[in-house]
């Protein structure tokens, strides 16, 4: 808000020709005296006055208004995620789906359900997230960031989380038969009734990981875990599992 200020009477074309020691100024002191005048006529205008009020009331409408319509602009651009994730759905590549993923998850949207099957998400972030029943078989998330999320009951079939970070996630009843979790980080994850068949854990951290009622680890490769909880070992290999190397498989 600009503050309206009256002016002071400045002096007469009188006054200030005689306070002019050099006639050559004078052009220059009338063009300023004019100025003067429309200045002190202009601060003495109450309908500028008005004007400046006005523009300040507007601009608070304005905000009021702005900050009213945030609700629906969230509305509007958690839709256009939404969008922007199932129009690809089905489909390979990224499709922007990792930015609207996580753009959801920052605004604590569950995304319990979701499809992103065969899609290419590698480095996705979505820590905490809720993906109750999701299916991300065949997707490939390689390096992505779940720690605190929750997979339960979620199709992870052939799902690609090398080298990613899954610690204290949840897959309790999850489907990871065939996914490949080498050099994954599993601390403290809970595979509770997770199916492992055909999975491999080769290299991954299993530091605290809850395995106790694991519902199958059949022809899992168990070579290199690092970390494993005591008895884990032993109890895998006695359920069909497999400590073999790379390559000879």
């Amino acid at each position: 808000m600009r503050i309206h200020v009256r002016k002071e009477r400045p002096a007469t074309w009188a006054e200030r020709k005689q306070q002019c020691k050099h006639s050559w100024l004078l052009p220059f002191l009338a063009m300023e005296c004019m100025w003067e005048w429309i200045a002190y006529a202009l601060s003495r205008w109450s309908f500028l006055e008005v004007l400046d009020y006005l523009e300040t009331f507007s601009v608070l409408i304005a905000v009021i208004f702005y900050f009213s319509e945030s609700g629906d602009r969230v509305k509007q651009r958690h839709y256009q995620a939404w969008q922007v994730v199932n129009t690809a759905q089905g489909k390979g590549g990224s499709g922007g789906r990792i930015e609207a993923l996580q753009e959801l998850n920052a605004d604590h949207v569950p995304l319990v359900g979701v499809d992103v099957s065969g899609a290419f998400l590698q480095g996705v972030r979505l820590d905490k997230a809720k993906l109750l029943r999701s299916n991300f078989s065949a997707s490939d998330v390689r390096d992505g960031k779940f720690q605190f999320s929750d997979f339960s009951y979620a199709n992870l079939r052939s799902t690609n989380f090398r080298a990613s970070h899954l610690e204290q996630v949840s897959f309790n009843a999850a489907t990871l038969d065939e996914s490949d979790l080498t050099g994954a980080v599993l601390s403290g994850a809970d595979l509770s009734d997770a199916s492992l068949e055909n999975a491999d854990l080769t290299n991954a951290d299993l530091s605290d990981v809850h395995w106790a009622h694991i519902a199958s680890i059949k022809n899992a490769n168990i070579f290199g875990v690092k970390n494993p909880p005591q008895g884990f070992v032993e109890w895998a290999l006695t359920h069909g599992a497999q400590n073999v190397a790379a390559g000879s498989r």
